[in-house]
């Protein structure tokens, strides 16, 4: 158990000393307010599928922006709730948006894709961004984005947005996974061009229509269900400049409201992300489980085993690793210092989505999302 102990311990200073080294690298954007010297047009797609909660405010705060030259393209992509009459009703109010409606789902295709192929054919932005129906922007936030697009010389700039956290289950998981996608994401590599490593945020990303172009647009993508990612990584191996960005200045997002959402959100494609590898998944949630659960075992153990103090101070010091850990991200993601002792739960329940992505996955050969089916998912 000694043995095991200080294994445990040298493990979570790795990882810390992982995450420390990896967030150096993480750059944060500040609001750019006032003229610019050039503002191109700008076309923003938003595809939307029974997002009646949440769209009004999106599209709302998106057609408020303070930039002098841009249109806001959403596309219905077959909703049976709300959406469109919501749409509709801005549509009358804006003279900036164009309400578009998917036409029936080509073979061959996925849904986001699909709808963002239709938006395209409809935009005439020098520059595109691709968003989701649920973040809610500030009204510097397109300013801002084209600003940093502009003056770091940049192809493609993808931005991670303030996470809000409504339920008991929003702030027992997402943080956790969060912080897994951040941990996975090596950001000095992503934003390097030396490096092939590449990563997409669907709820942000601005790319170069020329760029875009080049690369086949969504029609290159029409079979992925990470189609951020993957038109990130199609981007940087075309020579794209590519940046990764914390925007939480700029807009924020809360993605689910209840657990159900949660996991069948994450669930659709958190295996996708880990490759497909069965390995590599097992892996991941491994050193997921032996960060933030095995720690409390070792802990308790030594401590109620009256422990020599070597193992016992080494338990205790990584618990306290952890928890110093738990705060920095509760800091990075604005809520309060005590959530981090939910992070125990948070990591249970995160491992089991990840692994239950991987089985629901691998047993039906299909991802499902917003009442639709995909069937073997190749990206």
């Amino acid at each position: 158990m000694a043995l095991l102990t200080v294994l445990q311990f040298l493990f979570i200073l790795y990882i810390v000393i992982y995450l420390t080294v990896n967030m150096v690298h993480l750059i944060k954007l500040e609001p750019v307010r006032g003229p610019q010297k050039r503002t191109p047009q700008v076309s923003v797609c938003v595809p939307a599928r029974n997002e009646e909660r949440g769209i009004e405010a999106c599209l709302t705060s998106l057609l408020n922006q303070d930039y002098p030259n841009f249109e806001v393209i959403v596309v219905d992509d077959g909703s049976t709730d709300g959406t469109w009459r919501i749409i509709s009703r801005l549509a009358e109010q804006y003279t900036n948006l164009v309400p578009l409606k998917a036409p029936p789902l080509k073979e061959g295709w996925y849904g986001k894709p699909h709808a963002l192929h239709h938006a395209m054919e409809h935009a005439g932005g020098e520059v595109l961004v691709f968003t989701d129906a649920d973040p809610v922007f500030e009204p510097f936030a397109l300013a801002t984005a084209v600003y940093n697009l502009e003056t770091r010389e940049l192809d493609l700039l993808t931005l991670m947005p303030k996470a809000e956290f409504g339920s008991f289950w929003e702030r027992v998981v997402q943080p956790v996974v969060f912080g897994f996608i951040v941990a996975k994401t090596r950001l000095k590599k992503v934003n390097s061009t030396e490096h092939k490593d590449a990563i997409g945020f669907g709820a942000f990303i601005m790319i170069r229509r020329k760029l875009y172009e080049k690369l086949g647009g969504h029609e290159s993508l029409r079979q992925a269900i990470l189609e951020d990612i993957g038109l990130a990584k199609l981007a940087k191996k075309e020579g794209g400049r590519c940046l990764v960005a914390d925007a939480k200045k700029l807009f924020s997002i809360r993605m689910y409201h209840s657990l159900e959402e949660i996991w069948i959100g994450w669930r659709k494609n958190i295996f996708l992300a880990l490759k497909r590898s069965i390995w590599r998944t097992l892996f991941n949630v491994g050193c997921l489980l032996g960060f933030l659960v095995t720690p409390y075992f070792f802990a308790g153990y030594h401590l109620l085993a009256e422990s020599h103090w070597l193992p016992l101070s080494l338990s205790w010091g990584g618990l306290g690793l952890v928890w110093l850990t738990g705060t920095g991200l509760c800091e990075e993601l604005g809520i309060k210092r005590s959530n981090q002792f939910l992070f125990f739960l948070g990591g249970l329940m995160t491992a089991a989505i990840i692994i239950n992505s991987m089985v629901f996955i691998l047993k039906t050969g299909s991802s499902e999302w917003r009442g639709r089916s995909y069937a073997s998912p190749i990206k």
